[in-house]
């Protein structure tokens, strides 16, 4: 088609050049509509089409619809039978995209043609998918706000409460339906909300963290401000954070270290008591080299193996090392490894993880690891299993210590005292105890004589000790010449641990002020020959009554041996049989 022809395109066929000025002017109005705009006959002939379909669709007057854009014409021609107009179709051209609106012409209630508008929906799809994206994200953002578990509450920028997730509805106890479209200043005057961030948002204009209580939680609330471009609040976003079991654990972990601390202090206290309450008495030259031996032995940081009889001692050995190393602002932990099932000993010494066996529901730190910086007193090493023995050897030889069920190992500072009543090397002979672990705790054996060993040391331990429990139980007694005689004799074979309780049970079970042989034992009293009578008076401090108990006592003493049973004592004596009992009880004679 000529440039000519493309000119006069808008002008009807029959139109001549000289068209009046009117028709000229509505021709005009179709070119300046901004949508293509085509007008067909009954037959699909184009008779009219502006400036935008003949640009973009190639459309032109006097050309056949039905052969540019078939599918058009088919709706066209629906819509020139039933006289109803089609909305919306989709045809493309090219690179182009349109929606098109079918409407009929009908002149004097005949159809004459039908005319199309076309809209380019181009820019339309990208709108509709921007929408679409917009829509997705919103119902994404509303599913990600709702499944939180931390509260949100939005806000206008009035206070108008817009948006309320389920956990703030459950943190407050309150219900959206009852907030939604409420200004926050008319609840918290009303009293469903006590206290609210958001007033001071709005008041401050910055972020406000409070620490609040509501219905039963303890929250962390924090308002933040959204401004628009010209400074002014539009919106205040409210996230509710519960930390009621986090406060709760941090009460429990606060209470577990001041448990674990104050068990330290305890245990520190104590040792301070039992080594002041255990005055080293040292009379007889092999315990005064013991004593030696033990304070310079603390100067360094060597393994000691502490030998020596059942109750000789050796805990107070290793408390003199202990209070006199580099280690003494360190805890000193002692264990007894006969005590211990030996099921749990590895995990007491080496401590388990989490799941390391049936029970263990926490990790837990062994007595190796508590000790660390420390002094770990072994007492008992003999009764150590096999097994263990290994984890210890390994443990002297590279520092480390892995715990039950654990994989990774811990570097720890530990000095090891042990201590065995039991002949070591002959364990060792018999395969029952290892000899590298021998050798590495041998590395300073002390040996702790017996009492039998010191018997310079009984009469200063038996006077120290009546005078310690006769303090510690507000009840100060004395021993009389007899009864110190009869405790000097007896051997004692449970050592300075059976001296003691003794000298305790004598403090609290006698009558009277002063201990008398009556007092003492049976195994004390059989290893003197008490007399039936005084050959050189009492002694001056007794009273009447003690020196009557006294005699009394001796009679019985005697009768006994002579009759045998109560009996005959109650026949030769005069008396009945339930007083013969009675007294010989009080006298714990038999």
């Amino acid at each position: 088609m000529t440039s000519d022809a493309k000119e006069q395109s808008l002008e009807p066929r029959h139109m001549k050049p000289d068209m009046p000025l009117l028709d000229a002017f509505n021709n005009a109005q179709y070119n300046a509509m901004g949508d293509g705009v085509v007008s067909v006959d009954a037959d699909g002939i184009v008779v009219l089409s502006d400036r935008i379909s003949r640009e973009k669709l190639d459309i032109y007057p006097g050309g056949s619809l039905e052969k540019q854009i078939p599918q058009l014409w088919a709706k066209i021609k629906d819509t020139l039978f039933d006289r109803k107009p089609r909305f919306e179709l989709s045809i493309q051209k090219g690179d182009s995209s349109f929606l098109v609106t079918v409407s009929p012409i009908i002149v004097v209630d005949q159809v004459a043609g039908a005319i199309c508008v076309f809209v380019e929906n181009t820019d339309l799809e990208i709108m509709a998918r921007q929408i679409r994206s917009f829509r997705e994200l919103s119902k994404e953002l509303v599913t990600v706000i709702d499944s939180s578990s931390e509260g949100l509450l939005v806000c206008d920028g009035e206070g108008v409460i817009l948006r309320v997730n389920p956990a703030s509805e459950r943190l407050n106890d309150l219900k959206k339906e009852d907030l939604i479209g409420r200004n926050i200043r008319e609840l918290v005057e009303q009293g469903v909300i006590d206290r609210t961030v958001v007033l001071e948002v709005l008041n401050n204009k910055s972020v406000v963290h409070t620490l609040q209580n509501c219905a039963g939680h303890k929250l962390i609330t924090t308002g933040a401000p959204v401004f628009d471009d010209e400074g002014q609040i539009i919106r205040v976003v409210v996230t509710e954070r519960d930390i009621t079991e986090i406060d709760t654990l941090q009460r429990e972990l606060e209470d577990q270290e001041a448990i674990k601390g104050q068990f330290w202090h305890h245990m520190l206290e104590q040792q301070q008591v039992e080594l002041a309450s255990q005055t080293v008495i040292a009379k007889s030259p092999a315990m005064i080299k013991v004593l030696r031996q033990a304070v310079k032995v603390s100067a360094a940081d060597s393994s000691v193996l502490i030998l020596g009889e059942s109750g000789v001692g050796k805990g107070l050995i290793a408390d003199l090392i202990h209070k006199n190393s580099a280690r003494s602002n360190k805890p000193l932990i002692k264990i007894n490894c006969g005590a211990i099932p030996e099921s749990l000993i590895e995990s007491e010494l080496f401590g388990h993880e989490k799941g390391a066996f049936t029970g263990a529901q926490t990790a837990r730190p062994g007595y190796l690891e508590l000790a660390d910086g420390g002094i770990l007193f072994l007492d008992e090493i003999a009764e150590l299993p096999l097994s263990s023995q290994v984890k210890l050897l390994r443990f002297l030889e590279d520092g480390r210590v892995t715990r039950l069920g654990g994989n990774a190992g811990r570097t720890i500072n530990v000095r090891i005292l042990a201590a065995t009543h039991r002949n070591l090397e002959s364990m060792v002979a018999e395969k029952t105890f290892r000899l590298d672990l021998y050798y590495r705790l041998n590395v300073v054996p002390l040996y702790i004589p017996s009492l039998k060993e010191r018997q310079d040391c009984l009469l200063s331990l038996l006077r120290y000790y009546i005078d310690y429990f006769g303090a510690k139980n507000g009840s100060p007694k004395r021993l009389t010449r007899a009864a110190t005689d009869a405790l000097l004799a007896y051997d004692y074979p449970g050592n300075v641990r059976e001296l003691m309780n003794v000298c305790e049970r004598l403090i609290v079970m006698s009558d009277t002020e002063v201990i008398d042989l009556r007092d003492l034992p049976k195994q004390f009293a059989s290893h003197v020959e008490e007399p039936l009578m005084p050959t050189n008076g009492w002694p001056k401090e007794m009273t009447l009554v003690q020196i009557l108990e006294s005699v009394e006592r001796s009679v019985l003493v005697g009768a006994i041996k002579e009759c045998g049973n109560q009996y005959r004592i109650a026949d030769s004596l005069g008396i009945n049989q339930s007083t013969v009992a009675r007294k010989l009880k009080k006298y714990g004679i038999c």
